[in-house]
């Protein structure tokens, strides 16, 4: 049983992706979007677009979400990017793993920001897509 405790310990801190936090795309007119996915997909849409709730499966109590967002064209939150998406990748461990980035040359583009639902950091990919990753609170 010890070293069951261990290994799901290790588990839970080593620094990786656990998930899809949220997708973000540019479109001309983000209200009509969201208004569309409304009214034909059933969205629960707002002002930033719909969170979807689900259960984590290794920890059943655990509500998780994932953030849908369409934004203007050309909203400098996804600069320097210059495609047309971006991932929001929900991780553990980000302080972990940012050093792991840092030692394996990834591109980070600012410094962990810290809110009241979590962590925030940006990179860049190999193909230059901006990454948003998400230590939830």
């Amino acid at each position: 049983m010890e070293d069951q405790k261990n290994v799901t310990s290790e588990l839970n801190t080593t620094p990786k992706v656990t998930g899809i936090g949220g997708i973000f795309f540019f479109t001309d007119n983000p209200k009509e979007t969201r208004d569309w996915y409304a009214k034909n997909l059933g969205f629960d849409t707002n002002d930033w677009g719909s969170t979807f709730e689900s259960r984590n499966v290794a920890k059943p109590k655990e509500i998780e979400s994932t953030q849908w967002s369409p934004f203007k064209k050309g909203d400098e939150y996804f600069s320097p990017s210059q495609k047309d998406f971006m991932i929001n990748y929900r991780v553990q461990n980000m302080e972990g793993l940012i050093s792991k980035l840092k030692e394996n040359g990834v591109t980070i583009l600012d410094d962990i920001a810290t809110y009241d639902y979590g962590k925030f950091v940006h990179i860049l990919d190999a193909d230059g897509n901006k990454i948003e990753l998400w230590e939830p609170a």
